[in-house]
Parts: C-alpha cells; sequence; structure tokens
C-alpha cells in the first residue's frame, strides 16, 4: 500500500489536463466510485490494527492532495480558455434600445408630397445656399424690398451684384425647374428654409416649406382654387372648407391668403382659431408675367399658379400643437407622441 500510495503521488504531481473533460477524466480515474484513491480507502479496512494509523495518514494525505491537484487543473484550464476565448461573446444577447419613430414634420412633409404625387405632381428639389437672382430677382423683388435686408436674411457673402445667401423659400427651386425643365410644368418643392426671425412658439428661423406650381396653356384662378380644395380635403378631411383672402406676392398676382375651416370645432369657433372658425395654412395666386419671362416663358402663351405652405404649421393644425420650438427640441417624450402616426 505504502508503494502504491507513493506512486500516485508520484503520477498527481505530473498531471496535466487541456480541457475540462481531461480534468473530469482525472477526477472519474482517482476519485471516482472506482477511482485508485478510493480503492486503497477500501483497501484500508484489511490493514493490521498497528498499522492503521500511519496509513490512515498517509491516504488523508493522499485524497486531499488529490482533490487540490483537481482544483488546480480546473481552475488552470478555466483560465487558459478565457485567455482563448474571443472578446466578444457573439452568442449573448444584445443589448436593447428603444426604437426611434419619424419626426412629426417629416410625416407632414411627406403626406403633403403624396397628396400632390395623386394629382400629377412631381417632386423638385434644389440648394439651401441660393444666389440673390434666383431667390429675389427672378421672382420679381423689387431692388429696394425688405426682404432683401440683412435684418430678414441670412447672407452667405455679399459686396457683389449676385450674393449668396440661405434661400428664405423654396421658390428658388421654382425658377431653376422653370429654366431647365420644359412646358408643361406641375412640381411640388419641400425643402427647408431660413429667415431671420425671433424665435417663438409662432416662429423660428429655421422652418420647412412646400411650395407648389403648374403651368400650361390656358391655367386658370380656377385651377388653383380647385387644387387646393382637393388638397385641404385630403390633408383636413372630406368636410373641410376653403376660403381664400386677396393678398399680395411680389411673384404672384392676382394673389390670394388660404383659409381652412377648424378641423377641432368645425367651424363654429375655439380657442385654436380665436373664435372665426378658419385657420390660415398658405399663400398662393397666378404666376406674375414677369416671373414667367425672367424664366424665357411666353407669358402671352403660357399661364400658371403657385402656392405655398409651412410644414411646421400644417403640423401645428393637425395635431394641435401650440409652441413651434417642440419640433426642434429632441424631446423624446414629444416625438414619442408621434410613434403611431401614419402616411397618407
Amino acid at each position: 500500500m505504502k508503494e502504491a500510495i507513493e506512486q500516485i503521488m508520484k503520477e498527481l504531481a505530473g498531471l496535466k489536463a487541456a480541457s475540462q473533460k481531461e480534468v473530469e477524466e482525472a477526477r472519474i480515474r482517482f476519485l471516482g466510485k472506482k477511482g485508485e484513491v478510493t480503492a486503497l480507502m477500501e483497501q484500508f479496512r484489511t490493514v493490521a490494527p498497528e498499522l492503521k494509523r500511519e496509513y490512515g495518514q498517509k491516504l488523508n494525505e493522499l485524497k486531499k492532495a488529490a482533490n487540490a491537484r483537481i482544483e488546480e487543473l480546473k481552475f488552470s484550464v478555466e483560465e487558459s480558455e478565457v485567455a482563448q476565448a474571443p472578446k466578444e461573446d457573439l452568442s449573448m444577447p444584445g443589448d436593447s434600445f428603444p426604437l426611434g419613430s419619424r419626426h412629426p414634420v417629416s410625416i407632414v412633409r411627406q403626406q403633403i408630397v403624396d397628396i400632390f404625387r395623386k394629382f400629377g405632381y412631381d417632386v423638385a428639389e434644389g440648394p439651401e445656399i441660393e444666389d440673390d437672382y434666383h431667390v429675389f430677382e427672378a421672382l420679381n423683388f423689387p431692388p429696394n424690398h425688405p426682404a432683401r435686408e440683412m435684418q430678414d436674411t441670412f447672407f452667405v457673402s455679399t459686396g457683389h451684384v449676385n450674393p449668396l445667401l440661405l434661400r428664405t423659400h423654396t421658390s428658388s427651386v421654382q425658377v431653376r425647374t422653370m429654366e431647365k425643365q420644359p412646358l408643361p410644368i406641375r412640381v411640388v418643392c419641400p425643402g427647408r428654409v431660413f429667415r431671420n426671425e425671433a424665435i417663438s412658439a409662432r416662429a423660428h428661423c429655421i422652418f420647412h416649406q412646400v411650395e407648389g406650381l403648374y403651368i400650361d396653356k390656358d391655367v386658370t384662378f380656377a385651377d388653383l382654387k380647385q387644387a387646393i380644395l382637393l388638397f385641404a380635403r385630403e390633408m383636413f378631411g372630406p368636410e373641410t372648407q376653403i376660403r381664400m383672402r386677396p393678398s399680395y406676392f411680389p411673384f404672384t398676382e392676382p394673389s390670394a391668403e388660404v383659409d381652412v375651416s377648424c378641423n377641432i370645432c368645425h367651424g363654429k369657433g375655439c380657442n385654436i382659431c380665436k373664435g372665426t372658425g378658419w385657420l390660415e395654412i398658405m399663400g398662393c395666386g397666378m404666376v406674375d408675367p414677369n416671373v414667367l419671362k425672367a424664366s424665357g416663358i411666353d407669358p402671352n402663351e403660357y399661364s400658371g399658379f403657385a402656392f405655398g405652405m409651412g410644414v411646421e404649421r400644417i403640423a401645428m393644425l393637425k395635431w394641435q400643437v401650440n409652441d413651434l420650438r417642440h419640433y426642434f427640441e429632441n424631446d423624446m417624450r414629444f416625438l414619442g407622441e408621434f410613434a403611431t402616426a401614419t402616411e397618407v
């Protein structure tokens, strides 16, 4: 038995394992029910009484050494596996994060564009940094018009004949379309515009517009009114009514402001419409002959109409938002209210 104990101790000292499987095999070999150490413990019963103390101590030392060596090998293998494992465990579940939703301004802009697409309008876009000619001169703005002043417009460069500026409306896209696209023209021009205004609940220095332009032979004001009425009923509901009030814009003549019947009180009067039963949504008019001439279109042969609306304004009316600044603050609580909004 003494020789057997010494032999097992030598084997334990030189024992190695490269995997958890080999560690378990070693444990079974020495400490399992039929293991070598277990077998010696069974033989201990046959040892003479005067030798039991001596061999009992040696067997206990052997068993402790075997357990210690198995644990040592187990720890060593675990460390080796961790060191060799990839830094990222691709089998682990990923971190969850809240999904975003479309911005209310983007939703309404797309709704407006989709409505006019159904009417046969194409989409035209242009640069946000424009020149004075396309923003003002080609649109019949006189040289001394207030919109050309620094307090109303963000100029990028000044001091030369055709300075650059941040466009104040997307009408500049209409000019570029008239210059390049063959007649007839039927387009909507969505985009971001800039004006030097104080930021408040009703105004902002950055906002979005969708403008429309239709040029063909024999286009009349009646065509304009019908197009706007159809749009209003698609956007605000089939019972919506419109009214057109005379106004002035340099690039249209005659010009009008368009109101829609309040979709909250249905014309009876409320705090949203300030008791009038009407909500202003856009400006419009027949394209001025000077604007047609500036783009090389004969006003004696062609006529057309144009309109323009603020996307934020339409969104405010559609969802009764009382402060324009909410659209720019990126408050997830506010934006989350539109997660289920659907497009037409």
